[in-house]
């Protein structure tokens, strides 16, 4: 090696941010590996890079010791005082054995490890950025398919968007541009991994985010999501603020904020209900579209038994249970739904059995 090359790893250390002390420990540790496996030495020794020069010199280190046992790893006190009268039994003495031809070795060794070390701290820098981004939304282009598998080009990296996290009936093609919400980022010796998802319900809340100056500002806030992707959605909002209506902000004027996330939905419906911190106020709400006469709540078995007029009974349980399946997720409670005549039934048993 020589000095233009310790002027690069310079540059390197100021545009890539990779140290030049570390590299230059990474190279000596290669270079030692490097020295061991080309020359097969059972010395024990030392590779050292010169600061000023950049050469590379290798040092045999050797024990200085009364009688010599093993002629790699020691040296006698005659022997070391030969070399420097100060040595000592129990010394190191440090003897230069740089091969011919090693500088040769030292210069590839060099640029295999500075350019490892850089592609690590690229991956770095990526996977710190991305971190960040967890939980949030992220857009980029539809790059590619495997085994079902979507995978999403963001410029620096490739996501993955897998069948368990897309929308279904949604249509991927290649190319289109793609709003997605970051489930999770690691890290790997092959660089980090990036989970995207469509269906994930923060992808909903993001939405919303984006389209409700109430929310973002923390005038309105989101209490509680349930979403059956691709589908429908519940979205139970509250207001700081008495003065507005939590709904209504969600909704917009003419609906339009609402309906600019279900059109990037692919009209995925979403309900908004009124957030309420009576449970049975909060279950009743949650059922919307369909009217409740009354809710009773039993709190042990965190039931909510429902009734219901008997023309809403269908409604209020929706298609293939939907409504009332997402009514418990968005409320916490179990939800039990009972048609009118079926509870003033069962009450008057109830009663005539007392």
């Amino acid at each position: 090696m020589n000095i233009d090359f310790l002027h690069a790893l310079d540059d390197i250390e100021r545009e890539k941010g990779v140290s030049k002390d570390i590299l230059l420990e990474a190279i000596e540790t290669a270079l030692y590996s490097a020295y061991k496996k080309d020359f097969g030495t059972k010395e024990n020794v030392r590779v050292e890079i010169k600061s000023q020069s950049g050469q590379v010199k290798v040092y045999a280190l050797k024990t200085v010791v009364e009688e010599v046992e093993n002629k790699n790893t020691e040296i006698t006190l005659v022997e070391a005082q030969q070399l420097n009268k100060s040595y000592n039994l129990g010394d190191i003495v440090e003897e230069e054995v740089t091969p011919a031809n090693f500088g040769r070795i030292a210069t590839q060794t060099a640029k295999q490890v500075v350019m490892q070390r850089i592609r690590e701290a690229e991956r770095d820098v990526i996977y710190e950025e991305y971190k960040q981004k967890e939980g949030e939304l992220i857009t980029g282009s539809i790059q590619r398919f495997h085994n079902s598998n979507v995978f999403i080009d963001l410029g620096k990296i490739e996501a993955l968007l897998p069948p368990s996290e897309q929308m279904p009936g949604e249509i991927y093609e290649m190319g289109n541009r793609i709003k997605l919400y970051v489930v999770e980022v690691s890290a790997d010796s092959k660089g980090p991994k990036i989970l995207v998802s469509r269906t994930h319900p923060g992808l909903l809340k993001r939405f919303f985010e984006i389209e409700v100056p109430e929310i973002f500002d923390g005038i309105v806030e989101i209490k509680s999501i349930a979403r059956e992707a691709g589908s429908r959605s519940k979205i139970a909002v509250a207001s700081t603020n008495d003065n507005v209506d939590p709904v209504g902000a969600c909704v917009g004027p003419k609906g339009m904020r609402v309906q600019a996330i279900v059109d990037q939905l692919n009209g995925e419906k979403i309900d908004i209900i009124s957030w309420d911190q009576d449970p049975t106020k909060l279950v009743a709400n949650a059922l919307n579209p369909a009217e409740v006469i009354h809710v009773i709540i039993h709190e042990e078995e965190k039931i909510a038994e429902v009734v219901v007029p008997d023309f809403q009974l269908s409604l209020a349980i929706g298609k293939e249970g939907q409504n009332a399946r997402l009514s418990a997720k968005l409320t916490g409670w179990k939800v039990d739904i009972k048609n009118e005549s079926r509870y003033l039934k069962e009450s008057k048993q109830g009663d005539e059995e007392e």
